[in-house]
This record gives structure tokens, sequence and C-alpha cells, in this order.
């Protein structure tokens, strides 16, 4: 009895100092670091999108454009890990199926579902570069 209540107790102690090194981490992430600025758009001073005034009346210089590009990367980056964890789950379930068809039914609608996914994904990322001039990674 005294065993497990000694390791509960450690548990405790081991967890609140988890959670108290993470709110420093987090705490000086954002309040402490000061931020990093790489470019100057319309007067704003900005660390993720390029801007440049090319004085075009093409828009791949503005905000938006760099706005656009960035949704594009990170909706490529989520695609790509949902269709990994989806494999993933997928092939945990067939393996531990045993003689479940069920299971094994389910596991491969999944797999299929998965490909469809990125297919489709990789078919709308042709679009786009089809229909924007010059590509969208231009």
């Amino acid at each position: 009895m005294q065993k497990s209540r000694t390791i509960l107790i450690d548990m405790k102690k081991q967890t609140t100092l988890l959670t108290l090194a993470g709110a420093t981490l987090a705490f000086s992430a954002f309040f402490v670091s000061t931020p990093v600025y790489a470019a100057e758009c319309a007067g704003t001073s900005t660390a993720i999108i390029e801007c440049e005034d090319t004085g075009a009346d093409g828009i791949e210089g503005t905000g938006l454009w760099g706005l656009l590009l960035l949704a594009i990367n990170i909706l490529t980056g989520g695609v790509g890990v949902a269709a990994i964890g989806g494999i993933v789950y997928a092939s945990i379930l067939y393996t531990s199926a045993g003689g479940n068809q069920e299971q094994v039914k389910k596991a491969r609608g999944i797999i299929t579902n998965v490909v469809i996914g990125v297919v489709a994904f990789a078919l709308m990322y042709a679009l786009l570069n089809f229909i924007i001039p010059g590509g969208v990674f231009a």
C-alpha cells in the first residue's frame, strides 16, 4: 500500500514539474522574446510573408498573394500529416483484426478513402497551378 502511494505521489510531482516547465517555456516564447521582422509590406513589418512593390498590375508582389501561398503550404502539410495518420490508423486496425472481417473491411475502407483524398488534393493543386497565371509556387 505504501509503495503504490509513493509512486502516485511521485507521478503527481512529475506532472506538476512538467506543467511548470511547459508554462515557463510558453511564457518565454510569447512574452519574453522579441519579434524579428524580415520585411515591410505596405508600411507594416512582417516576418511571415514577403511583399515586394513591383509597381506592376499583377498581384504577385502583394501581401494577399503571400497569404495565399502561406495558406496553401499549410494545407499541403496538413493533408500530408492527415494522410499519414489515416494510413497508420488503418494499418493498426488491419494488423490487429485477427479473424474479424468487419475490422479488415473498415481498415480497407479507410485506406481507400485516404488514397482518394490524396489524389483529389493533388488534382486541386495541379488545377490551381494551371488556373493561376504563372502557377501558385512560381
